[in-house]
């Protein structure tokens, strides 16, 4: 899969250098996984070896995470926060409001791996209301799909970029 394929991730330089860091530690890790399956090897049947099968697991989650970071990381936006006001992208502070409901909503449109930012929610651009905002003009209204199978309608409010 190329990069102009999957979706490219913007973060800022904190969010990047925390996740790199997280990836250089799970890598620097896999001895010690190794290590610990090996011992846990020795001690037998491993039909019934509980330790065994826990080391496994755990490695599992580790590539799995490992895997994970290094797609995200390739394709990753370093602190390039869209300059233009008005339309939502990622890296957007958008504020929404859905059909029918006089509340409105703030959020950072972003890879949730970005973490949070004071009370500032993140809302990935690739989950169904993030997908159908992106590229969205300032009173334009969206809909997009809900996990029921039903429909909602959100019109932007307001987008601007994101100034950490």
């Amino acid at each position: 899969m190329t990069v102009s394929e999957t979706q490219v991730t913007w973060l800022t330089q904190e969010a990047y250098d925390r996740l790199k860091t997280e990836l250089e530690e799970l890598i620097a890790n896999r001895p010690a996984i190794a290590a610990e399956i090996n011992a846990r090897r020795e001690e037998g049947d491993l039909k019934e070896n509980g330790g065994y099968h826990a080391a496994r697991e755990e490695q599992g989650r580790q590539e799995s995470r490992i895997r994970q970071l290094q797609q995200l990381l390739r394709t990753a936006k370093v602190g390039e926060a869209p300059t233009e006001s008005g339309v939502a992208h990622p890296g957007s502070v958008v504020t929404i409001r859905y059909e029918d409901d006089d509340e409105t909503e703030t959020f950072l449109l972003a890879a949730r791996e970005e973490g949070s930012h004071g009370n500032l929610e993140v809302y990935s651009p690739n989950s169904p209301l993030g997908s159908a905002l992106v590229g969205a003009k300032e009173g334009e209204t969206r809909e997009y799909e809900l996990p029921n199978g039903g429909t909602m309608k959100v019109t932007l409010l307001k987008a601007e970029p994101y100034r950490g």
